[in-house]
């Protein structure tokens, strides 16, 4: 029970430091970044993204974490993701991202494991009635 207290309060603070912050406002070049939190900070906010992303829907994210793939052996697709791990370092959580502009892999992508940050358009879509978050027309910085 006290753990759900203190995750609801970060996800409280999260929601207020970065509403004032212009975190929500649209008129900034990004809306949500990311790179600028704690560690503690960028997972809750992660965490929130993913359980409502009817909350972030066209704003601008900058994140960074580490470079990982997916690789669906039967539709022949990669999946691209930025991973952030906890403060702990225990647990990550990680936000897909498709670049902007035509790429291959692994010629326009860094080693799997390395360090990135990324830029893109929060977005969602349904694969197999399972609703996926992403950051598409997305950039590394």
């Amino acid at each position: 029970m006290k753990k759900r207290w203190i995750a609801a309060l970060l996800a409280l603070v999260t929601a207020l430091s970065l509403t004032s912050c212009g975190a929500g406002g649209g008129n900034t070049a990004t809306d949500v970044d990311l790179t600028v939190l704690s560690s503690t900070m960028v997972y809750t906010e992660v965490y929130n993204m993913v359980t409502t992303p009817e909350n972030y829907l066209g704003k601008t994210v900058k994140m960074a974490g580490t470079f990982s793939i997916y690789h669906d052996e039967k539709a022949d697709k990669y999946y691209f993701a930025c991973l952030i791990a906890d403060a702990t370092a225990c647990c990550s959580q990680g936000i897909e991202f498709v670049l902007k502009g035509e790429h291959s892999y692994p010629k326009d992508y860094p080693k799997v494991g390395s360090e990135i940050t990324v830029i893109g358009s929060f977005n969602t879509y349904k694969e197999n009635e399972i609703v996926y978050c992403q950051l598409t027309d997305a950039e590394f910085v």
